[in-house]
């Protein structure tokens, strides 16, 4: 047996408030569910990203039947975006003022669009053929390629 997908990844921010606005506004990602104070919940294609606070989120004393989880420091997280999307997302992160802090073009042809998020954490836009993956394993079904 193996695992086959991953159904959901982590970030963790200092401010519930701007990490919000910036996943819903600047990347478009819609958002599920919240709990003031502890996390936020955004659909990304056909998985999850969830966006907690640490401090909330590494008590134990709240009673939670999750066990506690957290981590301190800047985190990372690629988001696929297609060949044909990237000077979209360029353009969106420039119109947001967010700046982009390195483009990498890869040996094997994939391109990556480095950022922050307010909180710090690494953020990327990369080509799906990064990882050897097709395009269209990833933006079947009608996902929107620029934008939200």
């Amino acid at each position: 047996m193996r695992v086959p997908e991953i159904l959901e990844t982590c970030l963790y921010v200092d401010d519930l408030e701007a990490a919000e606005r910036f996943y819903g506004t600047v990347l478009g990602l819609e958002l599920l569910g919240k709990k003031d104070g502890r996390h936020l919940f955004f659909r990304c294609g056909r998985r999850m990203l969830l966006v907690f606070d640490p401090h909330a989120t590494l008590d134990p004393s709240a009673g939670s039947e999750i066990p506690p989880h957290g981590a301190v420091g800047e985190g990372h997280i690629a988001f696929a975006v297609p060949h044909d999307g990237v000077e979209g997302w360029r353009g969106r992160l420039e119109a947001h003022l967010v700046a982009i802090e390195s483009e990498v073009s890869w040996p094997n042809g994939a391109r990556s669009l480095y950022f922050r998020d307010p909180s710090g954490n690494s953020l990327e836009l990369a080509t799906p053929d990064l990882w050897r993956i097709e395009e269209g394993e990833i933006f079947s079904g009608g996902e929107q390629r620029v934008g939200g």
